[in-house]
């Protein structure tokens, strides 16, 4: 693996400050599954964005762009209950404002990310929750959103295993069929107590058989398998979307390792801070986006 300097850290350090995305353009990612259409940022490699929880939850949009704009992040997640309050209720002359505040920055409003399941042995809850992600479908395609982040969250113990990844890859073809009429995808979190092994997510995204639904790769100790997230990575890499990171600065969790496989995999769209708030936000990103470009650079 390549070994970086003190200099091109700092080198790194002072791109990165004065970074931030601009334009886009389509490129195609051939996978295992097909090709896919990506929407990336012009220059091409992924990129560096920001996952409001929850650094962010506090913050409106203008003061989450400002925020972003000057420490070099180039896009957002918005999770849903924060105070940015983009949510389904919206009326339509504020998503429209939404989408014009973000079509005036230099941040891309990426995705939305809600708390939608589908693993409950409830079928009427399964309904519901499938109906509450058709609606952040809708909210996407006003905003000018690309995706919409879902995620299981856990495995009923009183069901048998395959019953419940059949339940959610069905639940996720639909979402991806609305999805799909909408020009906006669905991208299912490895997320969730048991939930969140590689080998279960993989199967999810076979039962769901959809071009517009993939994988958000949420950084997990569950990845790791012998010191090594490679064959996590392997598993679920023909349907990679978009990406969460958390603390950089951890050395349980082979972030070196998971920039390289990015690089290679021909990743291009975003890498998102999922990162506790602090009390000196601004200063963190700064630091963070640093070593996010360390990382990125020596990958």
């Amino acid at each position: 693996m390549e070994t970086c300097s003190r200099r091109d850290f700092m080198h790194s350090g002072l791109a990165v400050a004065g970074w931030a995305a601009a334009g886009s353009v389509l490129t195609h990612v051939e996978t295992n599954a097909g090709s896919v259409m990506n929407q990336t940022p012009a220059g091409g490699g992924y990129r560096l964005g920001l996952v409001t929880y929850n650094i962010a939850k506090d913050w409106d949009i203008p003061t989450l762009i400002k925020n972003c704009e000057e420490t070099g992040f180039g896009a957002v997640e918005l999770r849903t209950t924060h105070a940015h309050g983009v949510e389904p209720t919206m009326v339509k002359d504020k998503r429209i404002e939404v989408r014009k505040l973000f079509g005036n920055s230099k941040v891309r409003l990426l995705s939305l990310g809600t708390t939608c399941e589908y693993h409950s042995p409830d079928r009427t809850v399964v309904e519901k929750n499938i109906e509450e992600t058709k609606r952040f479908v809708e909210l996407a395609l006003d905003v000018g959103a690309l995706g919409v982040k879902v995620r299981p969250n856990g495995i009923p113990a009183d069901v048998p295993e395959e019953k419940t990844l059949e339940q959610i890859g069905k639940a996720l073809r639909i979402c991806g069929e609305a999805a799909a009429d909408a020009g906006v995808e669905i991208w299912l979190e490895v997320h969730g107590k048991d939930s969140n092994l590689p080998r279960r997510i993989r199967r999810m995204m076979e039962v769901a058989g959809h071009p517009r639904v993939g994988i958000c790769w949420n950084s997990n100790p569950q990845d790791i398998e012998n010191q090594s997230i490679g064959k996590s990575f392997e598993l679920l890499k023909p349907w990679l979307k978009s990406a969460h990171i958390t603390e950089l600065w951890r050395k349980d969790y082979p972030w070196q390792e998971l920039f390289s496989l990015m690089n290679k995999a021909g990743y291009d769209r975003y890498t998102l801070a999922e990162i506790p708030e602090s009390q000196e936000s601004i200063r963190l990103m700064h630091y963070y986006a640093a070593l996010w470009q360390k990382l990125k650079s020596c990958g």
